[in-house]
């Protein structure tokens, strides 16, 4: 059975810069977030936790979906390599002259909002890790009695 979004649900997926487009039976993320996802997959990061960093409530999912469609990507990029992941699953390729010049800057458009995002998570992450070292001694090198 698939997850079915509300459209509050839908709303909020289409504000995330890793989603390329949504409905309320499916999400298509951006080649930008597949091709991340994978890489921090392979650093050992969980599924799961891959979606919370980029900013998804992953309470909206059922329990396997993170890690089978992780499973589904790296299956596209040992098939058809990375460039795989544009064609497979949904609408993210370019469909003709037409629309090259516009899929092509909305997907430029998405990445600049993700990368965005991601520099604000890390800028939180590098805030809360100084402000936890701030009160330890640190190690001066002299060892005064």
């Amino acid at each position: 059975m698939r997850t079915t979004f509300s459209s509050e649900d839908v709303a909020a997926l289409k504000r995330n810069p890793c989603v390329f487009s949504c409905t309320n039976n499916s999400v298509n993320y951006t080649y930008e977030f597949k091709k991340r996802a994978l890489e921090l997959q392979a650093e050992g990061v969980s599924p799961k936790e891959i979606w919370r960093r980029s900013g998804f409530d992953t309470s909206k999912w059922k329990k396997h979906y993170f890690r089978c469609t992780l499973r589904d990507w790296k299956e596209i990029v040992k098939k058809r390599g990375v460039e795989g992941l544009l064609k497979i699953g949904g609408v993210q390729y370019d469909r003709g002259p037409a629309n090259t010049t516009r899929d092509r800057l909305k997907r430029l458009e998405l990445e600049v909002r993700y990368l965005r995002a991601e520099n604000d998570f890390l800028a939180k992450l590098r805030a809360k890790r100084a402000e936890s070292n701030s009160g330890r001694m640190k190690n001066t090198g002299s060892s005064e009695r």
